[in-house]
């Protein structure tokens, strides 16, 4: 996929937005949904989506939603700084199959990070999700 492909309302996150899917949630408002990667990097590896928006990638999202996204956004990473307390935080967001996406529907992904732990492959192993609703659990408590 590039990045001019046309929106496909049949991704895993739209599912997940309709509810035809399920999520381990963190985090929901009109604005966005945040929930833990099923397919972790990193320990409390937590992915934040827009709603109300058929935005592929960050250049397909309508202006006037960016701010209210961001801003969740930066919530959630906090939110996870401080249940977590990692050495260090990574969020980031993929624009086009070249670039790394694989889901396309606008979502950034807030990685905790900590020194002299590799990052786990993008995509990698299955995580048990009794282990995702405990660190799901943490992060709310913090919001």
């Amino acid at each position: 996929m590039t990045l001019h492909d046309t929106y496909d309302p049949t991704n895993i996150f739209a599912k997940i937005l309709r509810g035809e899917m399920p999520a381990v949630k963190v985090y929901e408002d009109d604005t966005a949904l945040a929930f833990m990667d099923v397919f972790p990097q990193a320990e409390g590896h937590t992915l934040v989506i827009p709603k109300d928006v058929t935005a592929r990638n960050l250049l397909d999202m309508p202006p006037e939603k960016l701010g209210p996204y961001m801003l969740a956004v930066q919530k959630i990473a906090q939110a996870v700084a401080a249940a977590l307390t990692p050495d260090g935080l990574v969020v980031t967001q993929f624009n086009g199959a070249p670039a790394g996406q694989t889901v396309y529907h606008l979502h950034f992904h807030i990685i905790p990070r900590n020194e002299g732990v590799p990052l786990g492959r993008h995509g990698g192993g299955m995580a048990d999700i009794g282990e995702l609703e405990k660190l799901a659990g943490r992060i709310r408590a913090e919001l």
